[in-house]
């Protein structure tokens, strides 16, 4: 029988704040999502959404200041220093706020949360699980930079890695439901990333030092030539905060197809709109080519993954995703394809005669953090 404390997921954006409260036996027992504009939601409606929660699991942290609880927060960025879950001291605090320029858009929110949690819940256990740390098992070739020395020592220049979080529970949970050692898992949403997985541990990946690089996303580029950005700045005049703010928030589907909503671009591509076919053909073929990378890294493929919002509500995106890699063994059941809905949870797709196991899972960050949290317990 499961044992040990409920836990308390907090999850920080820059627009919103998730909790969710999952039991030891990984139910979960419900969850709120709270406006935080400018990443910093109301202490007030903080409190009231911590006390609903618990009062649905039969707890008050007014008893005991959330002494039987724990609590985990999702922080974007570990840096070099934590390639594990944490338990959050003040030196720990201290070092992610210093990790901020690695994650300007992220960093602040996770941490505008830990305070205000912990004013909430004074006596609860509180844990940093980091979406980089799945990604500290990439293998020297995979996470270094082709650059100067001097950028790799004294900045820490190198390829992080993203979506760990989504990654883990995804590519695990292909290997509980197949057997797979060697598993690509496509974390499909507003953000993207692929990441090559071997017996668990993550071989490769799409995004880099930052979330932008690697696959075409709702409102961000992906791969870029640098030489290009250069150019924009010497010769255009482009100065660093206009070309950050276009690659993170004005490129991607929105600058091909004017939406951000793959769901309408779709819908027009199949009207024959040329801007969403474009935008359709461009984000296609770098998914593809990441899909056929990550298993180059790999050595073969087992199983694929489609997860997040993308992933498991389009099945568009998924079969013409699987039509262009046949060579690879992959191969989709149309009717299953179609017919599945995001409610179905995880699926079988493959279709007849495929060598490669197709499956969508439902993202579980959530699951994926208690796990961090109570690994963190156990260990004292």
């Amino acid at each position: 029988m499961a044992t040990g404390p409920d836990v308390l997921v907090v999850n920080a954006g820059s627009a919103t704040l998730k909790l969710a409260l999952v039991a030891p036996d990984d139910e979960l027992r419900g969850a709120r999502e709270l406006a935080a504009p400018g990443g910093r939601a109301d202490l007030a409606e903080v409190r009231a959404a911590v006390d609903e929660l618990l009062a649905e699991a039969g707890l008050d942290r007014r008893a005991d200041g959330g002494a039987r609880v724990a609590v985990g927060h999702r922080v974007v960025h570990g840096g070099r220093d934590f390639a594990a879950p944490v338990r959050i001291d003040a030196a720990v605090a201290a070092r992610l706020a210093e990790l901020t320029a690695l994650a300007p858009l992220h960093q602040p929110a996770a941490l505008a949360a830990l305070d205000e949690v912990r004013e909430v819940l004074p006596g609860a256990v509180q844990v940093a699980c980091f979406d980089t740390a799945f990604h500290a098992t990439l293998p020297p070739a995979a996470a270094t930079y082709a650059v100067p020395a001097s950028w790799r020592e004294r900045y820490g220049v190198r390829r992080y890695g993203f979506h760990g979080l989504s990654h883990a529970y995804a590519s695990r949970r292909a290997a509980e439901l197949t057997g797979a050692r060697r598993v690509v898992t496509c974390h499909l949403g507003s953000g993207a990333s692929l990441a090559a997985v071997l017996d668990g541990a993550s071989v490769d990946t799409t995004m880099g030092f930052t979330p932008l690089e690697g696959l075409v996303m709702s409102t961000r580029s992906g791969d870029v030539d640098p030489g290009l950005l250069l150019w924009l700045q010497t010769s255009a005049g482009l100065g660093a905060g206009e070309l950050q703010d276009a690659l993170f928030h004005a490129s991607g589907l929105l600058a091909l197809a004017g939406t951000a909503d793959m769901r309408a671009v779709v819908d027009r591509a199949a009207g024959r709109d040329e801007a969403a076919v474009l935008a359709l053909d461009v984000y296609l073929r770098r998914l593809r080519a990441g899909i056929a990378a990550m298993t180059a890294s790999l050595g073969g493929l087992d199983a694929l993954v489609f997860t997040g919002g993308v992933g498991e509500r389009s099945p568009q995106i998924r079969a013409a995703a699987a039509d262009g890699l046949a060579f690879l063994g992959v191969g989709i059941d149309p009717a299953r394809n179609a017919g599945h809905a995001a409610s179905a949870g995880d699926t079988d797709l493959t279709g007849e005669g495929a060598s490669t196991r197709v499956l969508v899972v439902a993202a579980r960050e959530d699951l994926e953090i208690a796990r961090g949290v109570r690994s963190v317990l156990a260990a004292g």
